[in-house]
């Protein structure tokens, strides 16, 4: 078969990076070669137009452990000779194809991330995005992911503890699927994804190969238009009894002292995983393709390079030692073989039947190595000139603001998410969680020790597109009061920066934008980066995405007894804000989704204020002078008061401001804002420790009924209905059209 530029094409490699490859090999690569580079040079895999800007990141500090970008996921110090191990990753592209299988095979990768270092995984997150709830494709896509993930975290048994999920007509065609996994794992028994030692064998471990998910790292990488359905051998078929099966076989062989490094078979399947193995160890490996234990027959050499099936591990193994991996391996009932042996010539060899189907420099493959690195163009997008010419006084306060608030409370990316919670098991596996008393991020019990590990998801992406830099700072804010608002200490950040095309110069704005601003935040926090995934091309041919750099924070709570929650406690107790309260309707959903104003700026957002919020907050929850902390986010003042009250059925009597307009001080969604319950007897005290905080004494704690200005707008129980009901209603066809008509 002749090898052309054309052939490059097909596989989505440019003109340009076929003439890298023929200089670097000194040759025109064959077939199998050119698939070896058109899957490691993705974007997927080689980040070769993100990663100029991804250095920029604080990549050390704070309780690291291990540099950004090392191993397949951050560890970071949590004491008592523990450490704590996290990473989110993307499955966009295969959801919107094959939602089932997409999200669940997502959840398994992001799993094996973690336990490939020698980490059991404790807990995972996710982070959704559809298109409009009413449609019946985004019911479908809805339907398909939620079952994937509940299906493969139940009968894996690691239990799925918290998320987010937003609504929005720009996901239609392109839904964002994020899932992150967290992990503990001891001191001295992490494992490195690196190759050593000459002579030392090579193992595969776990499923046998098929055909399924060839291609899933070029598939990543590129716009999903309506040819994409025909790429469905691209989505890979997940087993979360086999993986589980080989989370233990894994974590045994471990404690054999017989490994030398070990690495996920995830994107681009054996090809990523020996290439990354041998750059990093600065070796070489020869690898006989023809011994890797297959499932289908017939399988060519390019197909087993690339294939993408799931459940599986690459090993390097003590020389000596292989009869001690393979034993365990059977009692497991996992398939195990010696395909290969390390070499000192850094070249990867891949053998077929005797026959040298492929021969490659291992370094010339891999991100840091030889895949390209590229500077984007960039500039301001044209909708930006709308956001400016946004004019608050032309919208006028609305007479009924008790009918605004019962839209508010039931818009699907407000209202309760139960129809999609409840079928994750929230308890299964060792986590110890507490689910009945909600805060605002999860809390997970580090077992054998007094601590708790706080996790959250968070990214409002309408602030990131009215204004990417503060979008992005206000993320990692979010992030970080909502561990704190539970008692915790910020530790890290791991990221999911999925955003449209990064040829498209209005795209890249936002990416080159989003990232500064994450940077800035995460150096005031002390949030180091420690990894995560770029995810491009979330585009269609309607255009992007919004831009979505979900932010995934891990913090430390040193003794669960400090634990905060976001529920009202008694009647009687005073209410208060603290942080200030702004007029400022920016890009809130009051204005989008009721108003359908669609371009507003981001609300007023100040980074150093933020930060001494969340000092005094915390120090404030640890001497024990607050009784519930709830952050203020989506639909505003309103909905953290009925959120913080849903929990005990306990209303709120308030007062709103005289100086600002009321819809405003309602359903405005400035940040750094938290609601406070406090004791009726201890509120000189906390206006007194509250120093130079702003805060706002707004009412107390009612039995059930809310009041506002002194006008009645019903029990409780009524609202809660409303916001527990609303996403069943949508999903009932002749409720949804009219559940979003305009006041």
């Amino acid at each position: 078969m002749e090898i052309t530029v054309d052939t490059a094409k097909q596989l989505r490699l440019t003109a340009d990076e076929f003439e890298v490859i023929k200089k670097k090999l000194k040759r025109t690569p064959n077939f199998t070669e050119l698939c070896a580079f058109s899957a490691m040079w993705s974007e997927h895999c080689s980040y070769k137009n993100s990663i100029k800007w991804l250095k920029t990141l604080p990549r050390e500090g704070g309780r690291m452990l291990v540099k950004a970008g090392e191993e397949n996921a951050g560890l970071m110090d949590i004491g008592d000779g523990l450490g704590v191990v996290f990473k989110i990753e993307s499955h966009n592209h295969p959801s919107a194809i094959e939602p089932f299988q997409g999200a669940a095979t997502g959840v398994g990768g992001i799993h094996r991330d973690i336990f490939t270092m020698g980490a059991r995984p404790v807990a995972a997150l996710n982070s959704l995005r559809f298109g409009r709830l009413e449609e019946d494709k985004t019911q479908h896509l809805l339907s398909g992911v939620v079952h994937g993930i509940g299906h493969y975290g139940n009968c894996f048994g690691v239990p799925t503890v918290g998320g987010e999920v937003y609504f929005d007509e720009c996901y239609h065609t392109n839904p964002l699927v994020n899932a992150m996994s967290v992990g503990i794992v001891k001191a001295g028994e992490t494992v490195s994804a690196t190759a050593e030692g000459e002579g030392n064998p090579v193992m595969f471990v776990g499923s046998a190969t098929g055909k399924d998910g060839i291609g899933g790292a070029s598939f990543a990488s590129a716009d999903i238009t309506a040819e994409s359905a025909e790429e469905l051998p691209a989505v890979q078929v997940g087993d979360p009894f086999q993986e589980k099966k080989l989370l233990e076989a894994c974590l045994e062989v471990i404690k054999t002292k017989a490994i030398v490094g070990m690495q996920d078979m995830g994107a681009a399947g054996i090809i990523c995983s020996t290439a990354e193995m041998s750059a990093k160890g600065g070796v070489g490996m020869r690898i006989d393709l023809d011994k890797v234990p297959a499932r289908q027959q017939d399988m060519k050499a390019w197909e087993l390079l690339l294939s993408e099936s799931q459940e599986r591990m690459l090993m390097v193994v003590q020389k000596g030692k292989e009869d001690v991996v393979k034993q365990i391996f059977d009692k497991w009932d996992l398939p195990c073989e010696v395909i290969g042996k390390v070499t000192t010539d850094g070249l990867l060899h891949f053998y077929m039947h005797g026959n040298l189907e492929a021969l490659i420099p291992a370094e010339e493959l891999v991100l840091g190595g030889g895949a390209p690195q590229y500077d984007r163009e960039y500039n301001e997008p044209t909708y930006f000139e709308s956001i400016r010419n946004f004019n608050p006084a032309s919208i006028k306060v609305p007479a009924n603001l008790k009918a605004v608030a019962e839209k508010i409370i039931a818009l699907p990316s407000i209202a309760n998410k139960r129809w999609i919670y409840n079928q994750y098991d929230s308890m299964v596996g060792i986590a110890n969680t507490s689910t009945n008393n909600p805060s605002d991020a999860a809390v997970i019990h580090v077992k054998g020790t007094p601590k708790g590990l706080v996790v959250t998801t968070d990214c409002n992406s309408r602030y990131v597109y009215s204004d990417p830099y503060k979008g992005a700072m206000m993320a990692v804010s979010e992030a970080a009061r909502n561990i704190v608002c539970s008692g915790g200490e910020p530790l890290g950040v791991t990221n999911c920066l999925n955003f449209g095309n990064p040829y498209d110069p209005e795209v890249y704005f936002q990416f080159v934008n989003a990232i500064k601003g994450m940077g800035e935040a995460c150096v005031k926090f002390n949030t180091p980066v420690t990894g995560g995934n770029v995810s491009f091309y979330n585009q269609n041919p309607d255009g992007p995405v919004y831009p979505t750099p979900t932010i995934g924070m891990v913090g430390l709570l040193e003794d669960l007894n400090q634990r905060m929650t976001l529920g009202f406690k008694n009647e009687e107790d005073v209410i208060y804000v603290l942080g200030e309260i702004n007029e400022d309707l920016g890009s809130s959903e009051y204005l989008y989704s009721i108003l359908h104003v669609k371009h507003s700026p981001a609300p007023r957002f100040n980074l150093d204020a933020e930060f001494s919020l969340q000092q005094k907050l915390i120090s404030m929850i640890r001497d024990r002078k607050v009784l519930s902390a709830h952050d203020t986010s989506e639909g505003g003042l309103f909905v953290a008061l009925c959120e913080s009250g849903f929990v005990e059925g306990l209303g709120f009597d308030i007062k709103t401001a005289d100086h600002i307009r009321k819809d405003a001080f309602l359903f405005g969604e400035a940040p750094s804002r938290v609601v406070i319950s406090v004791e009726a007897g201890n509120t000189v005290e906390f206006e007194k420790l509250s120093g130079n905080i702003p805060f706002t004494r707004l009412g107390v704690v009612t039995s059930g009924d809310i009041i506002i200005d002194g006008e009645s707008w019903g029990d409780v129980n009524e609202w809660k209905d409303r916001y527990d009901t609303a996403i069943e209603r949508f999903l009932d066809k002749e409720e949804a059209g009219a559940a979003l008509q305009t006041i």
